[in-house]
């Protein structure tokens, strides 16, 4: 193998390494449908009652006359009203110092300093000073309002309503997409079958976009690989 060779082969891995660290970060497109823990859920049939007297009013499929229709078994419609807002911030800073000082005499022997060539044959001496100063700041706020309407995905033991469904919005060139998913409990529903996203238990709620519009706005896969934990630099 000539030196030239050698040379192209040196050019050529790390271009390699930096191909194959950028395809491993591209993302994924994100399109409606393709999480199912969001997807809407049927109600499941009804099953007859054993015993049936041939009466109209059934008692598994009632509501009261005196209550709100609001959400209540699998596959029933749930309005959320979307209210989030949040503000973080965090500052730290470190700083350390630390000196050291070591002198050692020089060697004496049979009452006199031992020298060799008039120098000393023996002396230390060392001064030495370690300082750090660090800091860091950090602020983020966020902000989500409106409304999505969801289904109930089932019914916990204590009456608790696990709650998932998305909402597609195509705006132009690109769309916009709503998801949530928690727990709901019934006395949390008001009367217009509506509950605030604030009282969404283990809520995840995530807002995104897919097409031209959100392309544009993602970095490129090297500007990515070059601001990842790849990047020893």
């Amino acid at each position: 193998m000539n030196r030239a060779t050698l040379s192209l082969i040196r050019w050529l891995a790390p271009l390699a390494l930096v191909l194959l660290g950028g395809c491993a970060s591209m993302p994924h497109d994100t399109e409606a449908g393709d999480a199912p823990e969001y997807h809407a859920v049927q109600p499941p049939e009804p099953v007859p009652q054993a015993q049936n007297n041939g009466s109209i009013y059934q008692a598994s499929h009632s509501h009261g006359l005196f209550t709100d229709p609001k959400a209540a078994r699998v596959g029933d419609i749930l309005t959320v009203v979307l209210a989030e807002s949040t503000d973080a911030q965090k500052s730290s800073s470190t700083s350390t110092n630390k000196d050291s000082d070591l002198n050692l005499g020089t060697l004496e022997a049979f009452g006199g300093e031992a020298t060799r060539g008039g120098r000393p044959l023996f002396g230390v001496s060392n001064n030495s000073s370690r300082g750090f100063d660090g800091g860091g700041d950090s602020s983020q706020s966020n902000q989500l309002e409106g409304e999505i309407t969801v289904t109930v995905a089932e019914v916990l033991p204590n009456g608790n309503l696990v709650i998932q469904g998305e909402k597609w919005l195509g705006i132009n060139q690109g769309e916009e997409y709503v998801r949530l998913r928690g727990i709901v409990r019934p006395q949390d529903v008001n009367a217009d079958n509506t509950v605030l996203s604030g009282q969404v238990a283990d809520a995840r709620i995530s807002y995104g976009g897919s097409g031209f519009i959100a392309d544009s706005n993602t970095p490129g896969w090297i500007t990515r690989f070059f601001n990842s934990p790849l990047w020893p630099f």
